[in-house]
C-alpha cells in the first residue's frame, strides 16, 4: 500500500533498543566533520553494517541494520533534535522488504520536506512483506529509540495505508515515544474489519463469476492464495518485483475485464455482478475499488493466515445480499458461497495488531479521501468514535478530502486512487501536526479541504 504498484505488486519480535542515558542528551550535528563520531556512536548503539554518506546541504546519511532490519536516516547540518520517521504501507507477498537507501531523495516526499525544515528523517524496513503491522510498529519504534539515543528529542511518526495503522498502533502501544503522528489513508481503526471486507469480496466474486470468463485463476478456496505471488528462491530484487507484478496482472485482469464488459452494457449481467461484489465489500462501484481489494485478498491470503496464526475471517451463517438483488439471486449466492470459520488465535492477533482503542495521548492528524479504492473512509469514522468514547477527542483531528482518480497500472482503465493527496494537502497536514505539537494549538477542523 505504499503506492498503487507497490501495493498491488507490500516477524520476529525484536527487543527495542534502549536509549543510552548520556547519548540522548547530546546534540549531534549532521555535518561531514561529525561523520566518524556518528559512525562510532551508531555501532555502539547496536547498529551493524553501518555506512555514512553525505546528505543534502552538508548533512549526513546513515545506513545500516538494527536487529537485522535495514534502516536509513538523514541528519541535517545544525540538527536541533526534531525528527520524522516514516512507516510504509502493505506490500504484496514476494515484494522485496528493503526500503530506499536515501530517505530524502527516494523516500516519501514529506521526508524531503521535513529534512529541508531541519528535521532528521528516516525509515526502517520491516521483517516481512505482506501484513506487517507488528513488525512495522516494533522496527519503527526501535528506529525512534536509536534516533533518540543519537540526540533526537521530539520525533514524529508518519505513515500511509498500513503505515497509517502503524502510526495509530505505535501511539497507543508506546505512549510518550512520539511527539505526534500523521496517518494518511490508513487502516486506522480495524484490520479485522478491512480483511473481512476484502475476503467477503473474494467470496462473493468467486460465487458470482463461477463458470464465467471472469473467474479468478487458480485456487478458489479463499483461505489460500489464488496463485503464488512469491518468486522462485534466489531471484534478485528487480526480477522479484517484475514477477510479483506479473502475478498481480494475472489476478487483476479478470475483474477489470468484467468491469469493461459492465461499461459496455450497464444493465447487463456483468454490471450486476460488479455492483453486487463492490456493495457486499462496502466499496464504491468503481474499477479500482473492484480490482484492488480482490487482488489483495487473492495474493495475500496465505500470508494473512501465517502472520495471524490461523484463518482471519469467518462467514458461517452470515446472510449475503446487495441492494437490487432478486430473491433468486440471493438464494443462489448464499447457497454457492464458500463458508469458512475464523481461528480464535487469528482474531486475537488482529485485535492486538491492530484494533484501535482510542487511547492516544499526543496529537494525531489523519488525512483520508472520502472515497478510497482500498481503505474505506469508514475507518476514519470508526476511529473518531473510539477516540471520543475514550475521552480523547481533543487529541485527534481528521481531514476528509475529495477523492481523486488515476489510470490503473494494469487494464487500461481509470479508477479511484488509494492515498490520492495533493502536495498542498500533505504539506498542510504536516504543518498542522508540527504546529500543534510545538504550540499546543489544536488545528481547525476545516483547515484542509
Amino acid at each position: 500500500m505504499r503506492s498503487a504498484s507497490r501495493l498491488l505488486a507490500g516477524f520476529a519480535v525484536l527487543a527495542l533498543l534502549a536509549p543510552a542515558p548520556q547519548a540522548a542528551a547530546r546534540k549531534i550535528d549532521g555535518s561531514a566533520a561529525t561523520q566518524p563520531s556518528l559512525l562510532r556512536q551508531a555501532e555502539a548503539l547496536g547498529a551493524t553494517e553501518v555506512t555514512v554518506h553525505p546528505a543534502p546541504d552538508g548533512g549526513t546519511r546513515l545506513n545500516g541494520e538494527l536487529g537485522g532490519a535495514q534502516f536509513a536516516i538523514s541528519i541535517p547540518a545544525g540538527w536541533t533534535g526534531d525528527g520524522l520517521l516514516y512507516a510504509h504501507g502493505y506490500t504484496t507477498p514476494g515484494t522485496p522488504v528493503a526500503v530506499a537507501d536515501d530517505p530524502v531523495a527516494k523516500g516519501t516526499k514529506l521526508l524531503g520536506q521535513a529534512y529541508g525544515e531541519g528535521l532528521a528523517v528516516g525509515h526502517s524496513a520491516y521483517d516481512k512483506d505482506g501484513l506487517g503491522v507488528e513488525t512495522g510498529v516494533r522496527n519503527t519504534t526501535r528506529l525512534r529509540d536509536f534516533l533518540t539515543a543519537l540526540g533526537g528529542k521530539r520525533v514524529y511518526l508518519l505513515g500511509d495505508s498500513m503505515g497509517g495503522g502503524i502510526v495509530v498502533a505505535a501511539l497507543e502501544k508506546h505512549p510518550g515515544k512520539f511527539a505526534g503522528g500523521l496517518a494518511r489513508c490508513g487502516v486506522v481503526d480495524s484490520w479485522q474489519t478491512l480483511l473481512g471486507q476484502i475476503v467477503d469480496m473474494r467470496l462473493a466474486y468467486n460465487a458470482l463469476t463461477q463458470g464465467t470468463p471472469y473467474a479468478l485463476p487458480g485456487e478458489q478456496d479463499v483461505r489460500h492464495d489464488a496463485i503464488d505471488p512469491r518468486p522462485p528462491v534466489g531471484t534478485n530484487d528487480a526480477a522479484a518485483q517484475a514477477y510479483v507484478f506479473g502475478q498481480i496482472a494475472k489476478v487483476g485482469l479478470p475483474p477489470l475485464a468484467l468491469w469493461a464488459a459492465a461499461q459496455q452494457d450497464p444493465d447487463g449481467p456483468e454490471a450486476r455482478i460488479a455492483h453486487q461484489v463492490t456493495m457486499i465489500g462496502g466499496f464504491d462501484y468503481d474499477a479500482a475499488a473492484l480490482a484492488f481489494p480482490l487482488v489483495t485478498a487473492a495474493l495475500g491470503a496465505d500470508d494473512m493466515a501465517a502472520t495471524a496464526g490461523g484463518w482471519v475471517y469467518g462467514n458461517v451463517g452470515k446472510p449475503y445480499s446487495a441492494p437490487g438483488m432478486t430473491a433468486e439471486e440471493e438464494a443462489a449466492l448464499n447457497g454457492n458461497i464458500q463458508r469458512v470459520a475464523e481461528a480464535p488465535a487469528a482474531t486475537a492477533y488482529l485485535a492486538n495488531w491492530h484494533e484501535a482503542t482510542g487511547r492516544i495521548t499526543v496529537p494525531l492528524v489523519t488525512l483520508h479521501n472520502r472515497i478510497d479504492s482500498l481503505v474505506p473512509y469508514a475507518q476514519e469514522e470508526a476511529l473518531a468514535h473510539k477516540v471520543a468514547q475514550a475521552g480523547n477527542a481533543h487529541w485527534l483531528v481528521s481531514y476528509a478530502v475529495p477523492p481523486t482518480r488515476a489510470a490503473l497500472p494494469i487494464g487500461g482503465v481509470e479508477g479511484y486512487t488509494h492515498c490520492g493527496f495533493s502536495d498542498a494537502q500533505n504539506s498542510a497536514a504536516w504543518a498542522a501536526l508540527r504546529r500543534w505539537a510545538e504550540t499546543g494549538d489544536r488545528p481547525a477542523e476545516d483547515l484542509i479541504q
